[in-house]
């Protein structure tokens, strides 16, 4: 330091900013979430590819097999269930919200990885030629099971952060509902023992979550939306 000059002086935080910071929860940065969603997504893409081949599976399923149709119409609709989540994780200040956001978005991204992982194994591309829905007989122009418009989807990122969380719950229980549909005909029509494996995991993890989802619905003090 210069003679003659002062020395500079930085201001500490007062007690009470120190405790406003060290209330404050907290939140992962969205860009971190959905690098480890990704990540998630790829080494399970990976692992699937990895346990077909071990395993040797006696037959490819067909382009228009439900096998396919099922691994490509849950992905797609797996999708949009990470969206929403990402979404409610991102704005939502409600700490239960944040954890089932979290969990779905995990838990779906890996199941879209395992199953592009599948398509690839069999030599089949990620979209077929069939309309939606096909491979369970009643193929459809309009939305999948469940789906929410894009409107309903932008409504989430519009609302103020506690109406977004009912929003989110009540839209989300509705992509569920669908999906099970979707589970079941994966049972009962799927012929590879992955296929069905996972159709059943979902059909019980999906149940369970809307039934969590129904009882987060309940509070008085979680507002609706307009």
């Amino acid at each position: 330091m210069a003679l003659g000059s002062s020395p500079s002086i930085t201001s500490s935080p007062t007690r009470d900013e120190r405790l406003s910071t060290a209330a404050q929860p907290y939140r992962p940065a969205r860009s971190l979430v959905v690098a480890l969603v990704l990540a998630v997504g790829v080494a399970l893409a990976a692992g699937a590819v990895a346990a077909l081949a071990w395993a040797g599976t006696a037959a490819t399923p067909a382009d228009d097999s439900a096998d396919a149709g099922f691994a490509r119409d849950m992905s797609f609709h797996h999708n949009q269930a990470v969206e929403m989540a990402l979404i409610a994780f991102d704005r939502s200040e409600n700490p239960a919200i944040r954890t089932l956001a979290s969990d779905i978005l995990l838990t779906q991204q890996a199941q879209i990885g395992m199953m592009r992982g599948w398509l690839d194994v069999w030599g089949l591309p990620p979209t077929g030629w069939e309309p939606r829905m096909a491979w369970m007989g009643h193929p459809m122009d309009g939305p999948m099971p469940g789906m929410a418009t894009a409107e309903e989807v932008g409504s989430l990122r519009e609302l103020p952060p506690a109406e977004t969380d009912r929003r989110f719950l009540e839209l989300m229980i509705r992509h569920h509902e669908g999906g099970l549909s979707m589970a079941q005909a994966g049972i009962e029509l799927g012929e590879q023992p992955v296929v069905r494996r996972l159709a059943e995991s979902i059909l019980t993890s999906q149940r369970y979550e809307i039934e969590a989802m129904e009882g987060l619905l309940q509070p008085e003090d979680l507002p609706s939306g307009p």
